[in-house]
């Protein structure tokens, strides 16, 4: 099974040997304490696939559950990193899902992150897991746990059903100006030339989500307009609408720059807000890692690796390290 992208920090290991991954982990954890750096050595240098796998031989050879072993031994956010890179994409996006909706109060960053950046196929892997790991639709405990326009919002980024496909629409022009022109103008009415925001027709328009035709829509509306979509939503919109909306729109622009400057956000100032920054360095080091850390490196003029270095201590900091890249 081959790496899931091409632009990651993580790619799969030569001359992979399970067997001998598994007894280095089995290695690390005989004992008192563990070896800490034995877990990042394999874990953080292998790819899903390879760690799936790994699982599996454990399994066979011990009796006994990896994730459940690892979990015994670890604790605090190297333990969340860990138990993270454990999981396939679909499964760790699902449980990150519900564990911001989990118990009193809602962390609207991990259902804005996820649902407004990933691809159709993927929405539709993490939504499968979701109902298998936990028995209930995704749909149905965001609609049981946030409320008005940003739920409805956050249920059409979680349905991938409707037609997303713009190729088949009904135009009478082969100029694509004119394919994108009602919809800007739609957006526009909604905001800009009216008292008071339409919400429903920007979620109609932006959760569509066929890039290449909402970039061109973007175009065309700040020539009627004259501003970026995203000053609009600024002026329009507040609180967690306007979050979710300009996440859209930036993951439409540029994927890895949203990623850079969540990055960012989660280590400027006091503290950090570690669950975005694991989030974040778990989900794509496999991806394209190396976009988001070009992207950071640009915005803010110094490097990912040497803000996480100074931002965070211990082995948690040597495996986000890894994951990062030298």
């Amino acid at each position: 099974m081959a790496a899931i992208g091409t632009r990651g920090t993580v790619t799969e290991a030569a001359n992979f040997k399970p067997e001998e991954d598994v007894n280095r982990l089995r290695g690390a954890m005989k004992g008192v304490g563990t070896d800490e750096a034995a877990v990042i050595d394999v874990l953080a240098r292998r790819t899903v696939a390879q760690r799936q796998r790994i699982k599996e031989v454990y399994k066979a050879t011990v009796g006994k559950d990896l994730t459940e072993d690892l979990q015994g031994e670890l604790t605090g956010h190297f333990e969340e990193v860990v138990l993270g890179l454990l999981m396939t994409p679909p499964v760790y996006d699902a449980s990150e899902l519900k564990n911001a909706m989990k118990g009193a109060g809602t962390e609207e960053a991990a259902l804005i992150d996820i649902l407004a950046s990933r691809t159709n196929a993927e929405i539709r892997a993490i939504t499968g897991a979701y109902l298998k790991e936990y028995g209930k639709s995704l749909e149905e405990d965001i609609e049981g746990d946030t409320s008005g326009m940003f739920k409805r919002v956050l249920v059409s980024l979680a349905t991938v059903g409707i037609d997303r496909n713009y190729s088949k629409l009904n135009v009478k022009s082969n100029d694509p100006e004119q394919s994108v022109w009602p919809f800007s103008q739609d957006i526009y009415a909604a905001g800009e030339a009216r008292w008071g925001t339409d919400e429903v027709k920007f979620l109609t328009v932006l959760c569509v989500r066929n890039r290449n035709h909402l970039l061109r829509v973007f175009q065309e509306y700040k020539k009627i307009s004259g501003r970026e979509i995203e000053d609009s939503i600024k002026r329009e919109m507040s609180g967690t609408l306007e979050e979710v909306f300009l996440a859209i729109v930036k993951c439409l622009r540029n994927k890895p720059g949203f990623f850079a400057e969540r990055l960012y956000k989660s280590m400027k100032g006091l503290g950090t807000t570690d669950t975005v920054l694991i989030r974040i360095m778990v989900a794509r080091a496999e991806i394209d890692m190396l976009d988001i850390k070009a992207e950071f490196l640009k915005a803010y003029g110094k490097t990912l690796h040497s803000f996480i270095k100074g931002d965070t201590s211990g082995d948690y900091r040597k495996i986000l390290l890894q994951l990062c890249g030298e």
